[in-house]
């Protein structure tokens, strides 16, 4: 039999089944010698013999398929992380991409985007959905409180807002690049379908959109510079970068920075002469 050292998967579910509740999932607490459920209520529970899972946890049997994984990892109730993490300790790979909607921001993370004073800031959903951001992002970028939710989608307003298209330098650049980063952040967050609509959409507001889509490139947004042209701060050199939220696979974040001491001053006076925008 392998030694605990061997068998990380196996040690991992002991513990993560011993840290469950069986009064709460509707087990009986009578006649237990330990905390958590029995091997035999996680199999009735995931759907596979007690026997087998047994097995798995002495690691015996060779390795499960992803299907069985994911059973186990409802039975038990795993978070994603720790879905993710039993996929790896028994496959060595994640599991395939599955998407859920987005639930929003928490307090703490609206907090550290309005931290960002000169720093315009927002945070997206996998199919860029514009869920949170902040002041400065507001003045600079778009007033995202005074839309619709269905309308704060970054591709949409690309296509259809003539504010946002005036402030591109370079409009069929930059939009190209929107569309190539957002259809690789769709596939990866395995959203393909629940972006139909919005596609199809575009494709008949425009056919500058259409023509990109069609074009089926695909791009990282990383960072970079570009300068944006605002109607009454005029140009703002800035420069941006894109970073994942630890523990949200559905959301990332997109900080805007002034490349010199004078953009700063500039989104500064912005941000004193323009109204509070809706949130």
């Amino acid at each position: 039999m392998p030694t605990t050292d061997d068998n990380l998967l196996g040690v991992y579910l002991r513990d993560r089944r011993a840290k469950l509740d069986p009064a709460a999932l509707g087990f009986s607490l009578k006649r237990r010698r330990t905390p958590g459920l029995r091997r035999e209520e996680v199999a009735q529970r995931a759907n596979v013999s007690a026997t087998w899972y047994t097995w798995l946890e002495q690691g015996r049997g060779g390795a499960p398929s992803p299907d069985v994984l994911d059973r186990i990892a409802r039975a038990m109730m795993l978070t994603d992380v720790e879905r993710s993490h039993i996929f790896h300790l028994a496959l060595g790979r994640p599991p395939e991409v599955r998407y859920h909607a987005p639930e929003g921001v928490t307090p703490r993370l609206q907090r550290i985007l309005d931290a960002l004073e000169v720093s315009p800031a927002f945070v997206k959903t996998p199919t860029w959905d514009v869920v949170a951001w902040n002041r400065a992002a507001a003045v600079v970028l778009t007033d995202y409180g005074a839309l619709e939710a269905s309308q704060r989608n970054i591709l949409r307003l690309m296509f259809s807002s003539s504010r946002v298209r005036a402030a591109q330098s370079d409009w069929e650049s930059v939009a190209r690049f929107v569309v190539a980063g957002f259809r690789a952040d769709v596939a990866r967050a395995g959203a393909t379908q629940e972006i139909q609509s919005l596609v199809d959409d575009l494709c008949r507001l425009s056919p500058e959109f259409e023509t990109m889509w069609r074009a089926n490139e695909v791009r990282t947004h990383g960072d970079g510079k570009k300068t944006l042209r605002h109607p009454i701060a005029g140009p703002l050199a800035m420069e941006y970068s894109a970073f994942a939220v630890d523990g949200r696979p559905d959301l990332g974040m997109v900080i805007y920075n002034p490349a010199t001491p004078a953009d700063a001053d500039k989104i500064r006076s912005l941000l004193k002469s323009q109204p509070q925008p809706s949130r």
